[in-house]
């Protein structure tokens, strides 16, 4: 199986147009979260991964298997309904749909054009140094998961 990469231009616009394609009355095939929420949720991991936001409180038996939890985020296979999340990732209270959708947006564009060079200094806090193809292919999986979570 070919993987998917942000970083590739077809592909980001593929995931563009799923977003644009988003509306506030959006419900979930799966899951508990709204569509605010579930945007506000691939907010918060993107920005970990562009080093714009810090990983706290992570638990010790996140930290305990992060080798295990980094292959699961790396393989192919696509993510289960349901898994649990970090802490801070969670999403508990409303969010404003509009607000997180342009978050988002910018949130990937930041992704994108970051310079490979900056890119390659930013450390995981839980997965350790990634390859540009780890990174690209990481993002790619997850706001597919939600995207698919919410029928787009």
């Amino acid at each position: 199986m070919t993987k998917k990469s942000l970083y590739s231009p077809e592909v980001y616009q593929e995931m563009l147009g799923r977003i644009e394609q988003l509306t506030k009355e959006r419900q979930p095939q799966w899951g508990k979260m709204s569509v605010g929420q579930m945007l506000a949720h691939c907010n918060e991991t993107q920005e970990v991964v562009n080093g714009t936001k810090t990983l706290e409180r992570t638990p010790f038996i996140a930290k305990l298997f992060k080798g295990m939890i980094r292959n699961a985020v790396l393989n192919d296979k696509p993510y289960k309904q349901g898994l649990q999340t970090h802490p801070q990732y969670k999403q508990t209270s409303e969010r404003d749909f509009e607000v997180e959708r342009g978050r988002l947006l910018e949130s990937l564009k930041t992704f994108v054009e970051m310079d490979e060079a900056k890119a390659a200094q930013i450390v995981h806090p839980l997965f350790g140094t990634m390859t540009r193809e780890e990174r690209g292919w990481s993002m790619y999986k997850h706001l597919d998961h939600h995207l698919q979570q919410f029928g787009v």
